[in-house]
């Protein structure tokens, strides 16, 4: 299966954020275009004091977890593309991820700063914030990272942004760039997630390439 890199196209499909703003159209409330907000609590700056020396010059955040098994790429996958980048990365997760958090640590080493589970969701919002370039599943973290308007690598598995879930960054739509298994007749096999992939395969996610996912990452450098 032809795997890639797809950009995002206006009007192909409607974000689901759009749509809710249709629904309200008639009541006169508009869309300021001004995109998403979220404001961490007070004081939650103060997490990159606790980044290493080694990632104070930047880093890439890649938010490694989701709801749900079949949104996420598996943690060898996101250790080779670690290693590829050559570059501090920072992983974010919640305390779910710890374990996946982990074992990318100990496959790419020197260039990692795990910060699953020791951070709360205003910090984590702060180092997406710092970060020059955001890698995410389908998942909250994304749409936090759409809110500071970060260039955004997002990975689709057995979820697809046909769905208008995809980063919602209007008037900065080049932010984002979409890794997806194109035509695979069994994608998507549910609008939400599965705990592991009903075929066995989780073609969704292993057929994307790590080469083609360091590449997306580093157009933004």
């Amino acid at each position: 299966m032809a795997a890639g890199e797809s950009a995002y196209q206006p009007h192909a499909h409607l974000h689901i954020v759009d749509r809710y703003l249709e629904t309200v159209a008639s009541l006169g409330v508009k869309n300021d275009q001004r995109g998403l907000d979220f404001y961490p609590e007070p004081g939650a700056e103060k997490v990159l004091d606790r980044l290493p020396a080694s990632h104070q010059s930047g880093f890439v955040a890649i938010a490694i977890g989701a709801q749900h098994t079949t949104k996420m790429m598996p943690s060898e996958k996101i250790g080779r593309i670690v290693k590829l980048l050559k570059m501090p990365v920072v992983l974010l997760g919640g305390k779910e991820d710890k374990v996946r958090g982990k074992q990318v640590e100990m496959a790419a080493g020197a260039f990692v700063w795990n910060a699953c589970g020791l951070t709360s969701l205003g910090e984590s919002a702060e180092l997406l914030k710092a970060a020059k370039v955001v890698l995410t599943h389908d998942t909250g973290l994304m749409h936090i990272a759409s809110s500071f308007k970060k260039p955004i690598v997002s990975v689709w598995g057995n979820t697809v942004p046909a769905f208008g879930m995809y980063p919602y960054l209007p008037g900065h739509e080049n932010l984002s760039k979409i890794m997806e298994v194109k035509d695979l007749k069994c994608r998507p096999c549910t609008k939400i997630g599965f705990d592991k992939c009903p075929k066995g395969h989780f073609q969704c996610m292993r057929g994307i390439e790590e080469e083609r996912i360091v590449e997306a990452i580093k157009s933004f450098l």
